[in-house]
């Protein structure tokens, strides 16, 4: 299952490697161009077998949130930075992999029975917790990690009742699954699918590519929050698991161009197709980046609900990913058939 494959892959942003490796050998397959950046953007063309300016950019991001090792301590536990958005009421006792090995680790902190009243009350602040490799001490630690090595989560993504999949990393593994399939299909116009980089961190691939294509449109194929729960109030979900993809009308980075969300929701009303809005401005995404491009692209976001989002275990509804890609599809078919 792609998407359970995709979301295994090791891709801490600046880290994306292994995740572009993968993705290149299903182009391969397809029989799709594909070249990287210096700074580590996949591209895939369909239509041309070189840069056209003007085209249709579809993008999605490769990386996930995660930790750098940042020190090794003498007793040979792992002290760690941030990499991305992470919470830190999620990481205490979860298992890790390190580096380009895959070495495995446990995210600890003092033991409760040594943590003062106050301590207890609170979420372990990250620079409190460490990762436990099982090294006698930094010496034999040293032998399996080093500083700067990357941290992922280590979590088996697998289906669950209701067309449901967990896994870790789905935002926004999910997105280049969705993008892989929209790339099998054939539109009568060129189109640049950009597997981005570095999105968690500030949206950096997405400047470069942006900059490299200067598209004419772009359409930013997403995962985001779904809140929708039992002690939130619904006008609080953001969005919700099973109502069908989500179109964001604006968030802190974008306002989605009116010609591409009038075309969305046209789309998707014309073909009978579940779709949402996702009711939450904040965050941000590669849509933010491609519009302020060059001389400015018209630009607009549509995404999978997904619960739990930037943790181990992440929570979609595959109807609303395969609804997402009937979207899309109509969308280009659409600019085909009546132009932009």
């Amino acid at each position: 299952m792609l998407i359970k494959e995709l979301s295994e892959i090791p891709g801490v942003s600046g880290d994306e490697s292994r995740v572009r490796a993968f993705i290149r050998q299903e182009l391969d397959k397809m029989g799709v161009l594909s070249a990287t950046d210096s700074i580590g953007n996949l591209y895939a063309f369909k239509g041309d077998s070189k840069w056209q300016e003007g085209s249709v950019m579809l993008t999605a991001h490769m990386d996930e949130v995660g930790m750098m090792i940042a020190s090794i301590e003498k007793s040979g536990h792992l002290k760690v930075y941030p990499v991305g958005g992470l919470d830190e009421l999620l990481l205490l006792s979860k298992s890790v992999r390190i580096g380009p090995d895959n070495i495995p680790g446990v995210i600890g902190a003092k033991a409760v029975h040594l943590q003062k009243k106050e301590e207890r009350e609170k979420a372990v602040e990250i620079d409190k917790l460490y990762i436990d490799i099982g090294a006698r001490d930094k010496e034999d630690a040293e032998k399996s990690v080093k500083v700067g090595d990357y941290i992922s989560f280590l979590s088996e993504g697998r289906l669950q009742q209701g067309d449901l999949f967990s896994g870790k990393a789905l935002d926004n593994r999910a997105g280049c699954a969705a993008l892989l399939e929209i790339l099998k299909k054939d539109y009568p116009f060129s189109i640049t699918g950009v597997f981005s980089v570095q999105e968690e961190v500030g949206l950096r691939g997405a400047k470069v590519a942006a900059y490299r294509i200067n598209p004419r449109i772009a359409l930013v194929i997403e995962t985001t929050t779904a809140a929708d729960l039992p002690d939130i109030k619904e006008h609080e979900h953001a969005t919700s698991l099973g109502k069908g993809p989500a179109i964001t009308i604006r968030d802190n980075s974008v306002i989605t161009h009116p010609l591409i969300l009038e075309r969305l929701l046209s789309v998707a009303e014309k073909e009978g197709i579940p779709f949402q809005f996702r009711r939450f401005t904040g965050s941000f995404t590669d849509a933010g980046a491609i519009s302020l491009s060059r001389s400015g692209v018209m630009s607009g976001v549509i995404s999978t609900p997904c619960r739990y989002l930037h943790s181990p275990a992440s929570l979609i509804n595959l109807h609303d990913w395969r609804n997402l890609v009937q979207v899309v599809d109509g969308f280009l078919n659409s600019i085909g058939e009546k132009g932009f």
